[in-house]
């Protein structure tokens, strides 16, 4: 089991960038697939990105391909989530997530065990 705290949101003019940290509290992140969901008012959650267990492959939502970086330091237990370019469409909540699945990428919120509290980023233009 493992425990997921998000920080690093705020408030940030468009154009400007981010960088998001999720940190397991509890347990360790070096065996889980991970990923980073956004939910705004009103919408549902949605994917952002995700980053396979043995850290070969991302993927991300084509809205923030070429702006949005995921990574990860198993040994900080961290996976990070650096945003550029930030539009006002980008404006919500932002949840770290892991599962234990390893077949590929994985882009369902459904397929994720363990998730953080969020962090808002809100993004003026």
């Amino acid at each position: 089991q493992v425990q997921l705290v998000e920080s690093g949101g705020g408030l940030v003019q468009a154009g400007g960038s981010l960088r998001l940290s999720c940190a397991a509290s509890r347990g360790t992140i070096s065996t889980y697939a991970l990923g980073w969901f956004r939910q705004a008012p009103g919408k549902e959650r949605e994917f952002v990105a995700a980053i396979t267990w043995n850290n070969l492959n991302t993927y991300y939502r084509d809205s923030v391909k070429g702006r949005f970086t995921i990574s990860r330091d198993n040994a900080k237990n961290t996976v990070y989530l650096q945003m550029n370019s930030l539009k006002p469409q980008d404006t919500a909540v932002y949840y770290c997530a892991a599962t234990r699945l390893r077949v590929g990428l994985v882009v369902i919120s459904n397929d994720y065990d363990y998730w953080g509290q969020g962090t808002q980023v809100t993004v003026s233009s």
